[in-house]
């Protein structure tokens, strides 16, 4: 059973590569191998490879840089994830595609759950929640998973971002009202083969099943408590050399931080329907950030 991984160079496609290995082998390919805004080109290496499941790790990330570049983000975003769909359906393979938070537009006083109504804000949003769109009207057998604030050792982040930040300053100002889940990249990848394997053993996915589910960590904060938590930590590790103390870090309102994006004010994902579909528990996102650290401290 071949699994096809795009994406194998981003925060969860690094991780997958590590998680989907014992359920078979995995082809795992990077932009080098197979960009996304080449539709050809995916349509030649799924049916050279003819997997048996898709799972795309990959997209258009450049959150403010989609409001000048929409084209590029709907092809990558929009267009691939309907391709995808598409050579799935002629081999029928279970695609597994990532979508996020920006689905939504903030203004929620409790957690989303997958049946809310969606408002994208950014381009970036329309263009990911487009992508769910497109794998739907195919018909294949798909699973997609929404999550958000993702952060891994891998690839750039908010925890590497605050890091290389606190080596420096002694004063920082981070936003307080957006508020959401900080989501492991390893936790994504590792429920990820969870899923994937329990379908494979009984909980098949019927001919034309959409499923849609929310992935995202327990115990949810603002950036602001996130940065803390991070200066904190890695302020009692040997390794981080940070001039920046947590109480230095002084909370603002989004409007003192204008960006090209808008951003949710809550990204709060309610995980219920997966953890009772699949026998799981989101677990908080402070072990994974301690290993992570830890990590980070030896190199």
């Amino acid at each position: 059973m071949t699994i096809l991984l795009l994406g194998k160079d981003g925060q969860v496609g690094w991780q997958l590569q590590r998680a989907l290995a014992p359920l078979g082998p995995v082809l795992a390919c990077g932009r080098a191998e197979c960009d996304l805004a080449d539709a050809a080109r995916i349509r030649s290496l799924i049916r050279q490879s003819r997997p048996a499941i898709i799972v795309n790790a990959t997209a258009y990330t450049a959150v403010d840089k989609a409001e000048s570049e929409p084209e590029l983000a709907h092809r990558i975003n929009a267009v691939a994830p309907g391709v995808l769909a598409e050579e799935a359906l002629q081999l029928d393979a279970t695609l597994l595609h990532y979508s996020t938070d920006y689905v939504y537009d903030g203004c929620k006083a409790t957690p989303y759950v997958e049946s809310d109504a969606t408002n994208p804000q950014s381009v970036y949003g329309r263009s990911k929640l487009a992508g769910e769109a497109a794998i739907r009207a195919v018909g294949g057998k798909s699973l997609i998973f929404r999550t958000s604030w993702v952060f891994g050792e891998h690839g750039g982040n908010f925890v590497k971002t605050i890091l290389r930040l606190a080596r420096d300053k002694e004063s920082l100002n981070v936003v307080d009202d957006q508020v959401g889940a900080p989501t492991p990249a390893e936790l994504i990848a590792d429920v990820s083969a969870v899923v994937l394997a329990i379908l494979r053993g009984g909980q098949r996915l019927e001919k034309g099943e959409n499923r849609l589910y929310h992935l995202a960590s327990a115990e949810p904060l603002s950036w602001c408590g996130f940065a803390r938590a991070i200066v904190d930590l890695a302020g009692q590790m040997p390794g981080f050399d940070l001039r920046l103390k947590a109480e230095a870090i002084r909370a603002i309102t989004t409007g003192e931080y204008p960006t090209a994006a808008v951003r949710p004010a809550n990204s709060r994902l309610d995980c219920s329907r997966l953890e009772n579909d699949f026998g799981l528990q989101m677990p908080g996102w402070q072990a994974s950030l301690v290993r992570m650290l830890e990590r980070l401290a030896t190199r």
